[in-house]
This record gives C-alpha cells, structure tokens and sequence, in this order.
C-alpha cells in the first residue's frame, strides 16, 4: 500500500479547470523560453562585443546554456500545453496515459538546467575579472601599434571603450605611466628630452607620467591637462590631489566588471523567476497527471506529488526513463507497486447504482 504525499481530492469540474489553467500556463512557458534564448542571446552579443579586451577564455558557457535551454523549453512547453488541452476529453487524453510521466520527469530534470543558467551567470564574475585583467592589459600594451596589421584597430577600441565608459587604464589612469604608448614615428629622436627618457629605463621604452586623449574628462572646468599629470609645478593652479575632474579616475576593468556584472545578475534573476514559473507549472501538470491516471470520467479523484517517499519515487521514475517504450517493464522493474498502475473505480450515483 503507498502513501501519497500531498494529496488532493478532484471533481471532474476541478480536473477539467486544472487543464485548462495549465494549457494556458504551458503557453506562457512557451513565451518563456523565447526570452531565456534571447537573454542568452543578448549575453553573448554584448561579451563579443568586448572580445578584443578580454584573454582567450571560454566566457561563452552561460550565453550558450541560456540559448540552449530556451530552445528546448520552447518545445518542451508546446507539447505540454497540447497534452494539458487534451486533457479536457478523456478520449484525446487516453493517447498520452504513456507518456506522461516520462514527460513529467524529463521536465523535471529540465527545470533544473535552467536553475543551472541562472547559478552560471551569478558564478561568471571571477572568470570574466580575470579575462578583462589580462586582455586590457595585453591591449593597452599594444595601443601604440597603429602601424602593425592585426593591432591596428586597437587604439580606435581602447579610446573609444574610455569614452563610452568614462575610464581610463586597467585598473587605473597610472598604468598608463608604465607602458609606452606613443608610437616612436611621433617621437622627435633629435629631443634630447626623448633620448635621456629612452636611455632611461633598460627596456629603452619613451614613458611619460601622461595619458591618451581619451582618458580626458569633459566635465573638467579647465583644458584636459594630459601630461605631468602627478607634477604640480608644470601647471598653473593645478594640485594633483584635487583634480578629479581632470580624467577619469576609475580603471576600465572595474567599470567593465560593473557593467557585466549589472546585466548577469538582471539575467539571472530573470532566468530565477522563469525556473520558478516552471516548476509550478509542472507542479500542476502532475497533480492533473495523477488526478487523470486510472479515473472514470464522471468519478472524483486523487491528485498527488509523490506516490511513496522522494527516494522511492525518484529511483521508480529514473526506472521509468530507462525503460520508456517497454511497458510491460515499466511495473516490476523498482519491485514496488505503482500507484499510479490502473486500478478498476466504480463511482456510484445518486440510487447508489454504478454508472454504466
């Protein structure tokens, strides 16, 4: 003898709104997963934008997951909504006695991928840090390439990403102190000033205490000062402490890892609320599942969650799964009774006579 857990008696009346609500819900899912593949979508294209900046990684795994789920949602949900509407005739439901419950556990198994996007776009922050540390750095190094075919384009990307995002450097405006980034064909190599800088440092680098255009706020009340930034004497009225307004002062990692980190926590709360909606929408489609198993149309009914302990119905179903197609497997392989296995019902009327 089994013990449902969580039992709930049905009329027809209630089985038959219980189907409707979850055709109308299975539809719903539907759009759902046209929105999981497009914020997955939406992840990717807005990293590719950026690839230039970021070191060779896999940063695609929770773009990709996104897209993949949606797609099968999308199909998993149509089918769910035609068997929920064919659930309001008993002879169109007969057609899918089979098949519903391993319906009902691949789509239990399949809610949790999408709890998966949701936890991968929430753990992508460490991984993405790292990509954008050493992908700007390495691009930055290379801003002064304008002439090298394959580099060229890096000083376009590297001053219009410090426009957009009002930073400046990797991690900050120094670290353009410590590369050289003006390319020696715009060197006057008759300066004595350029020579004693080149002979200065072992690597026979130009380095200046300077930045790019680019770096310059345009909120400064005064010109861009964009050389001897940290030298107060070389300007007038200028003390380097107070200056912020002169460039921006955040590091272009930093506001980068904002701007990702913003729309990777929107997309997986956004993903969260969608596996939610999807596990109550299964919830319901197994109590109409087991309200419908073995009933006569007029007769009421039991609709359950689980027939026997977790466990137990986790190991029958998994069985289920493995023998799908061999019904006359499907009873004897986990040695237990189904209670969902047809069991004949009479349901007598009002003189206590069976209905025919």
């Amino acid at each position: 003898m089994t013990m449902a857990i969580l039992k709930i008696k049905f009329t027809k009346t209630k089985r038959d709104k219980l189907a409707q609500i979850m055709w109308i819900s299975n539809w719903i899912t539907v759009v759902s997963g046209i929105i999981l593949f497009s914020l997955g979508l939406f992840l990717k294209i807005e990293i590719r934008k950026q690839s230039e900046l970021m070191a060779k990684g896999d940063l695609t795994s929770a773009p990709n997951m996104l897209i993949f789920v949606g797609i099968i949602a999308c199909f998993i949900n149509f089918l769910g909504g035609k068997i929920c509407y064919d659930c309001t005739d008993n002879d169109r439901f007969s057609r899918w006695k089979s098949v519903m419950r391993p319906y009902i556990v691949c789509t239990f198994c399949f809610t949790f991928c999408i709890l998966a996007g949701a936890a991968l776009c929430y753990n992508m922050r460490n991984e993405l840090e790292e990509s954008l540390y050493l992908g700007l750095g390495n691009a930055i190094r290379l801003y002064k390439d304008t002439d090298i075919p394959g580099r060229c384009f890096l000083k376009t990307i590297i001053d219009m990403l410090q426009i957009r995002f009002q930073c400046c450097g990797n991690n900050g405006f120094r670290d353009w102190f410590e590369i050289q980034w003006v390319p020696v064909r715009y060197l006057d190599m008759t300066s004595k000033d350029v020579v004693d800088r080149l002979n200065s440092n072992i690597d026979g680098k130009y380095l200046v205490d300077g930045v790019p255009f680019s770096c310059c706020n345009p909120n400064s009340p005064r010109p861009c000062i964009q050389y001897q930034l940290t030298n107060n004497s070389a300007h007038h009225n200028y003390d380097f402490l107070t200056e912020d307004l002169n460039i921006w002062m955040k590091g272009c990692k930093e506001v980068l890892l904002e701007y990702y980190t913003d729309i990777m926590k929107s997309i997986a709360v956004s993903v969260f609320l969608i596996w939610f909606f999807e596990l109550s929408v299964l919830i319901g489609v197994r109590y109409l599942q087991t309200a419908m198993k073995n009933v006569d149309p007029q007769c009421d009914s039991d609709g359950w969650l689980f027939e026997n302990s977790f466990v137990e119905t986790a190991k029958y179903n998994i069985n289920v799964i493995k023998n799908t197609g061999n019904v006359n497997q499907i009873s004897t392989v986990s040695r237990m009774n189904d209670s969902n296995m047809v069991v004949q019902t009479a349901c007598y009327g009002p003189q206590n006579i069976p209905y025919s």
